[in-house]
């Protein structure tokens, strides 16, 4: 029986993707430090749109140079950037797939050894680990709306699909929607409104500067997990509903687990509830720990339109192409250095592995 995860859809614009398996944005460290596109990204990302996935997304690309949170990040936030940006976009789009850039500030979690300036934040919030982030003012805000407006235009301009605003993980625009990391009395603090709004203003502005037939998205955390910190599952149902009437072409839900029910509420599944929140036809993208065809159809089943992968993506890069056969089950690490280089993955992206337990298997 073919899976309906290779059936196509449509976002609301009309851009359709050719199967509902996406690749979820991944941090790979494989461009340079200058935010320039690195070829070994290039590989990375070119090779699992030609293994099929319906949407290739980038890694969280900064708009910013102050955004930048680690080496060999990709980035957005010069013209000088768009000769790479428009050879990824060509080489995604060639292959089939639909090329979306995931754009991207670190907030707190940027790091000024490769800005040269000190963090910026909701608040002066401690966290672990990290330099105290001095305190927005106005126009810092106003300033980060208007380079994730830009960005955006960038990568239209480089011929992307669309745009995925990173909400979710304790970045900067998750940090300004937490009841702990913004303590702010202005209009960007206190009252869930308030904290949700450079969110939304970012995707109005995001909206406005790019024509309709360009996606435009956002990925939220829907509750406390690892960095994102704060967050309550009934007042992001809330964002989702209005991130709809603010213009989202769909919502990327990152659940980590997706196999396990709210913390909030332990007898409900989170993609049910925000199916209910944001209506029948809206795309609801679910990420969280998927491996077999079987789990990734489960989510369907609970509301997801489309199902993103990151670690089963790494280790099979043909993973939508592969599923046709229901047999078929995906390698799983750990995975030598050598089987991941003929997966697209560079000794740069194999040494950032190293970090998950047991991925690599001689690291």
């Amino acid at each position: 029986m073919t899976s309906p995860l290779l059936s196509p859809f449509s976002f609301p614009n009309g851009v359709t993707a050719q199967n509902r398996v996406w690749l979820a944005p991944l941090t790979n460290r494989q461009s340079h430090d200058d935010g320039s596109l690195g070829d070994d990204e290039l590989r990375w990302l070119a090779y699992r749109a030609r293994g099929g996935f319906g949407v290739v997304e980038t890694c969280a690309a900064h708009v910013a140079e102050d955004g930048q949170a680690w080496q060999g990040e990709l980035g957005i936030f010069a013209d000088r950037l768009l000769p790479g940006l428009r050879r990824l976009a060509t080489e995604i789009t060639a292959a089939g797939a639909l090329g979306l850039v995931q754009l991207f500030h670190g907030g707190l979690r940027a790091d000024p050894k490769l800005s040269g300036v000190p963090t910026w934040s909701a608040s002066a919030i401690a966290e672990p680990g990290l330099p105290v982030p001095r305190a927005a003012a106005e126009e810092d805000i106003l300033l980060a709306i208007a380079r994730f407006r830009d960005a955006a235009a960038r990568a239209h301009a480089a011929g992307f699909a669309g745009v995925e605003l990173h909400g979710a993980h304790g970045y900067l625009l998750g940090q300004f929607l937490s009841a702990t990391q913004n303590r702010r009395t202005d209009r960007w603090g206190g009252a869930w409104e308030n904290r949700a709004r450079l969110l939304r203003e970012a995707l109005r502005a995001v909206r406005a500067a790019v024509p309709a037939s360009f996606v435009v998205g956002v990925r939220l955390s829907p509750e406390d997990w690892g960095q994102a910190k704060g967050l309550d599952l009934d007042e992001n149902l809330e964002l989702a509903r209005w991130l709809v009437e603010d213009g989202a072409d769909f919502l990327h839900i990152s659940l980590w687990d997706a196999s396990k029910p709210s913390q909030k509420r332990p007898d409900r599944h989170p993609l049910p509830l925000f199916r209910e929140a944001v209506g029948a036809s809206l795309p609801l993208v679910a990420a969280g720990g998927v491996w077999t065809r079987a789990e990734a159809e489960a989510l369907l089943d609970k509301g997801a339109t489309a199902v993103a992968l990151g670690r089963a993506a790494i280790a099979n890069p043909d993973w939508p192409q592969r599923i046709a056969d229901p047999a078929w089950q995906p390698r799983r690490p750990p995975l030598t250095r050598a089987e991941l280089y003929e997966r697209g993955v560079s000794e740069t992206f194999a040494g950032y592995l190293r970090r998950w337990k047991d991925f690599v298997a001689d690291g």
